[in-house]
Parts: C-alpha cells; sequence; structure tokens
C-alpha cells in the first residue's frame, strides 16, 4: 500500500535518455570539465539537478559514471541530473595530481557547477530532443560525502581557505534547493580524527550562512571516526547548524553508502539494501518536487508512506 501511495505522490516513471560525455571547455582547468545527461524521454518545463559525486574507493562511481540509483530514478521522474566528473575523480587522478588545487580541489567542484549553470543552454542543445524542455528558473543540487561538503557551499556556507586563512563564499544563487548525502560536518575541537590533518579543509566550513532550503540525509550507523569521535551525528551538523529553512532525513540501519547509492551493486557499499536505496531515491525527488513547486504535496504523502508505520525507512525532522 506505501508503494502505491508514494508511485502516486511521484506519478508514473517514463524511460530515460542518458548521454555522455558532454564536453565543456573551461579555461584555466587543466582537463576539460565533462558532465552525463539523464532526462525523461517526454515532459516541459523540467526541473534540473545537479549531482556532485564523491571520493568513494571506486575507480569509476566517483565520475560521471556514477550514482545510477539516484540519476536514473530521478530522470525518470521529471528531472534532468547534470553530473560532472570533478577533478577529484580517481579517473583523473594521472592528469591532475600536481594541478593548482590538489588534491581536495575544493574550489573547483564548486566552480564546476557554476559552468553547468551558465552553459545550460549549451548543455541541452547536445542532447537529442531535449533543447527547449528545461525551466533554467528550476535548479536543484545533490551531493554525497565529499559532494555534500561542495553541496554545502553552492548552498551557502562559509569556508575559511586552509592556506590564506581567508573566508570565501561561492554561494550559487541560481540553486534554489539542495540534498546533502551523508555530508561532513564541523571543524573545530571534534574535528579530531586520524584524517583531520591531511583533509583541514573538510573542517573549515561554517554552516551558519548555508540559509538555501535543503535536505540533509544521514545514516543512523555512519560512523565518521576517520574524521572525529563525534560518532552520526557529525553528518547532521549541516542541519543542526544551519539556519531553516531545513529538514533531516535520519535512515535507519543506514551507513556511508546509504543502501548503495554511489552504483548498482557497488562492492564497495557496507550496507547494501535495495529497499534503502529506491526509498531514498523517493524521498528525495520528492523533497525537490515540492521544493521547486511549492503547493505539490509529494513530500508529504511521501514521507506518510516512507517514515511512517509499522517498518519505517526513517525519521524526518524540519526547522
Amino acid at each position: 500500500m506505501s508503494t502505491a501511495i508514494t508511485a502516486d505522490a511521484l506519478g508514473t516513471a517514463v524511460p530515460v535518455l542518458s548521454l555522455s560525455p558532454v564536453v565543456l571547455s573551461v579555461p584555466g582547468r587543466p582537463v576539460d570539465l565533462q558532465v552525463r545527461i539523464s532526462a525523461p524521454v517526454t515532459g516541459t518545463g523540467l526541473p534540473v539537478i545537479l549531482l556532485s559525486h564523491g571520493h568513494g574507493p571506486s575507480n569509476n562511481l566517483s565520475s560521471l559514471n556514477g550514482y545510477a540509483p539516484l540519476a536514473d530514478f530521478w530522470a525518470a521522474h521529471g528531472f534532468v541530473v547534470v553530473q560532472p566528473t570533478h577533478l577529484t575523480s580517481r579517473t583523473l587522478t594521472a592528469l591532475v595530481a600536481d594541478a593548482p588545487g590538489a588534491p581536495d580541489f575544493w574550489r573547483s567542484r564548486a566552480e564546476d557547477m557554476t559552468h553547468v549553470l551558465d552553459r545550460l543552454d549549451v548543455i541541452a542543445n547536445a542532447v537529442p530532443q531535449l533543447a527547449g524542455r528545461i525551466d533554467p528558473t528550476k535548479v536543484a543540487l545533490a551531493g554525497h560525502s565529499l559532494g555534500g561538503f561542495t553541496a554545502a557551499l553552492l548552498l551557502g556556507a562559509g569556508l575559511t581557505d586552509p592556506d590564506t586563512g581567508h573566508v570565501v563564499h561561492l554561494v550559487e544563487s541560481r540553486i534554489k534547493a539542495g540534498v546533502l548525502l551523508a555530508p561532513p560536518g564541523r571543524g573545530g575541537d571534534v574535528f579530531n580524527g586520524p584524517m583531520a590533518e591531511q583533509w583541514p579543509v573538510i573542517g573549515a566550513v561554517d554552516f551558519s550562512t548555508m540559509t538555501a532550503p535543503a535536505l540533509v540525509v544521514t545514516g543512523d550507523k555512519d560512523d565518521p571516526r576517520h574524521f572525529t569521535d563525534m560518532g552520526p551525528d557529525w553528518h547532521a551538523d549541516p542541519y543542526t547548524l544551519a539556519p531553516g529553512p531545513k529538514t533531516l532525513l535520519t535512515l535507519f540501519d543506514a551507513e556511508h553508502g546509504l543502501g548503495g547509492i554511489a552504483g548498482y551493486d557497488a562492492a564497495e557499499t557496507t550496507d547494501e539494501n535495495p529497499e534503502r536505496v529506491a526509498a531514498l531515491a523517493r524521498l528525495t525527488a520528492a523533497y525537490l518536487r515540492t521544493r521547486l513547486h511549492p503547493g505539490d504535496n509529494a513530500w508529504q504523502a511521501t514521507c506518510e508512506a516512507l517514515t511512517t508505520g509499522p517498518d519505517p525507512a526513517g525519521r524526518v525532522e524540519s526547522k
């Protein structure tokens, strides 16, 4: 019964067209920016989701080739999904190891999304039958893990540049809402794990200026001990420390892979659970639909279907 309710809230899935790579030349970038576009074969006035990949151990999932379980679902339910390969991707390591900004490329990752938005028309025209079907005023952003860090910056969080000590803001006003999937949390005294010294930029974020609407998704078994001894709550910091409107979705029994969102049957997923991934795909699509189309009840209906009852996927709170 819950599945039927959720499906009705999001409508019927339609076939998806996916094209890659679309290549954008960016002056000063050590390699061209390559993106994958996934779009429904029908519909007009389509909203856009920019998807920022993480930094996982696979060779190809941290690129435009990852996150198919989310990209496919979102596109089948009315979104145009744009996935860049950031300079942190393992597919580029040999080419960019000595480039400025290596190895974390925090500024470049955020700038990739601005380049995509600047050239949405070029991207749409490169995909057969997509030209004229995108609504450039309805743009959302999603990011997993390091992609959640990138999303926070684009949604308004500040960052103290570890090299200069200056506070940097890379907010992108064209992005109307975001989804942060298992994102990093705060720095300071709790940023005390073995990886904290190696990645100081992770702990340099100030969430107090992240004013854009966002859904933060965490797993209650996602242990970030390599960065902090705070436990899974650390990943909720972008919700806890940022001003509203924010929503927190805590997935039960989920670890950092949130059931396997980075790829189908990815061996690196420590908590593989197709049902969890399906629930997350529905909840995130519903959240962004309601944010981009005020008055749409997809979020409320999907939450009722998947986070209440005898076997909820997780719990939701908002501020």
